[in-house]
């Protein structure tokens, strides 16, 4: 009998978050919002944005590696995987004021507005197999919310 690997448990998980048992896609974006709002204290603006896409761009490759491993024990696309959550809110969080709660708070909603609804083809990519596709609809979700939030920034 093999074990489940402990590294990409880790991080499809969000560090343990998927494993909150009322709804671990919400408490993994919310961790991540708060990962975000954390750094937001130490980071000036441009780093922090700066911060923020690599982190995204990171754990895009490691989360769709990550669920590659566990999809033979969990199976396609499991409720525990978070990291695509974290990926997805942490989309939007690229263009927040550094600090600025409310607009955090705006992008972790909608983020999972698109997450949840899966309108405009996040549905469809949601349906496709394969672990990079299990990290796709989140992506998507994270620009569709990126581009709200930069058009309520310009409206303020």
């Amino acid at each position: 009998m093999r074990h489940i690997p402990f590294v990409p448990t880790l991080i499809a998980t969000g560090f343990g978050c998927g494993f909150w048992p009322w709804g671990p896609g919400t408490m993994g974006a919310l961790v991540a919002t708060l990962l975000w709002m954390g750094a937001s204290f130490w980071l000036d603006a441009v780093s922090l944005a700066w911060v923020t896409l690599a982190a995204a761009v990171a754990f895009t490759g490691l989360g769709t590696w990550a669920t590659h491993k566990l999809q033979p024990f969990w199976g396609d696309d499991p409720s525990r995987v978070v990291v695509d959550e974290m990926v997805g809110v942490w989309i939007p969080l690229i263009v927040c004021p550094a600090g600025h709660w409310l607009f955090a708070a705006l992008a972790f909603v909608l983020f999972r507005f698109f997450d949840i609804v899966k309108p405009l083809g996040i549905r469809a990519l949601d349906r496709c197999r394969g672990a990079f596709w299990v990290m796709a609809d989140d992506i998507l979700a994270g620009i569709y919310s990126l581009l709200i939030l930069l058009l309520v920034i310009w409206m303020i």
